[in-house]
């Protein structure tokens, strides 16, 4: 994530600031540009963006800006669409008339916008379902339903299916999520994370899937995706994942499958990229000192290659994790990438390039 500051007072400013806390104007995020900017409010509702790279033009608000503050995305005035590029892919939304629903909704926006925005900075094609029903993209916020006899419970499964990402709104009430991590004794389970995780998938089926040179390098790396999934699933909650998983995969669940390990492997891969971007933008170095040498990476510098990414991202990681620990709190990044999981995230890194570079 870049480093953003107010066109006004140039004070600091987050990604999801609707209003500078400094000088009080309102912001807006510009995706055609990838720019945070200060509003300068014109006639009918049209803004005019401050920032110089928007050359003076004009925008209106996303039609949920309003809607406490659910998004802060805009779009071209003179564009038909009411709604920004992010919250245009919600297919299904919560009963909003139902007061925690409208607040978790807005977690999963806020995750999803830096999910849709790290898409576009990859160069990734986002098409919503309204336009390409069978190859675009779509998301569904739902809770579980209790029946009518108030003894049954229908159960909404996140998860990916044909383009459709599904999240069960319970995934944004931090006791229910953390208690779900525990259960299933995971590392790490954040709204965020959910998001890379099922796009993955997603990026599988577009890319990769009819693709025979890719899918051959694929089942080369992750095995045969056409071993029975659901037989796979079954097979991974009654007996655990295999010992010494830890030398193959980036965690527990990737080896239920072939397609789960995919979307772990580039969930992690998406955590490595934003992180080291993050960590540009504010031009930090990290210096490790052995007994002989000291070794400074500057994550300053734009990696040229996944190897460099992948060099930086071990010193980085293990720095945010000691930062963490001397707050006393958990590991930021709690894994440890052995060489097959570095391979496969490699992997992955080749084949967003390969699409981007084919665009």
């Amino acid at each position: 994530m870049k480093i953003y500051k107010c066109d006004v007072c140039g004070e600091l400013i987050y990604f999801e600031n609707s209003i500078c806390l400094n000088c009080s104007s309102e912001l807006g995020y510009i995706p055609g540009i990838d720019r945070m900017s200060s509003l300068e409010l014109q006639n009918n509702h049209t803004y005019k963006a401050l920032t110089p790279s928007a050359g003076g033009s004009l925008y209106k608000k996303c039609s949920n800006y309003s809607i406490e503050n659910i998004c802060n995305w805009m779009l071209p005035a003179d564009e038909n669409e009411d709604q920004c590029i992010s919250c245009r892919l919600n297919l299904h939304l919560p009963d909003l008339s139902v007061f925690e629903n409208r607040i978790y909704w807005h977690r999963l926006e806020i995750a999803k916008r830096r999910l849709i925005y790290s898409l576009l900075r990859l160069g990734l094609p986002i098409r919503s379902k309204q336009i390409d029903p069978e190859a675009g993209l779509g998301f569904a916020f739902l809770r579980d339903d209790l029946r009518v006899n108030k003894k049954e419970t229908q159960k909404i499964l996140t998860g990916h299916s044909h383009g459709l990402i599904t999240i069960n709104l319970a995934e944004a009430n931090d006791e229910i999520r953390e208690k779900t991590r525990l259960n299933m004794n995971e590392r790490y389970r954040t709204l965020l994370g959910h998001f890379r995780h099922e796009i993955g998938h997603y990026y599988w089926s577009l890319l990769i899937e009819n693709n025979q040179d890719l899918l051959f390098e694929f089942r080369n790396i992750f095995g045969d995706e056409n071993l029975s999934y659901n037989k796979s699933l079954k097979q991974y909650y009654k007996e655990g994942p295999a010992a010494n998983w830890q030398y193959s995969y980036v965690s527990a669940y990737a080896t239920s499958h072939p397609w789960e390990d995919w979307a772990e492997s580039w969930a992690h891969f998406l955590h490595m990229h934003e992180s080291l971007e993050t960590a540009k933008s504010w031009g930090m170095s990290v210096s490790l000192r052995g007994e002989q040498e000291t070794n400074v990476v500057d994550l300053n510098i734009k990696a040229s290659s996944f190897d460099e990414m992948r060099h930086q991202w071990v010193y980085l990681s293990i720095a945010l994790n000691s930062l963490n620990r001397s707050m006393g709190l958990p590991d930021v990044y709690p894994f440890v990438l052995s060489e097959p999981v570095f391979e496969k995230m490699k992997f992955v890194h080749n084949v967003i390039s390969s699409c981007c570079n084919s665009r």
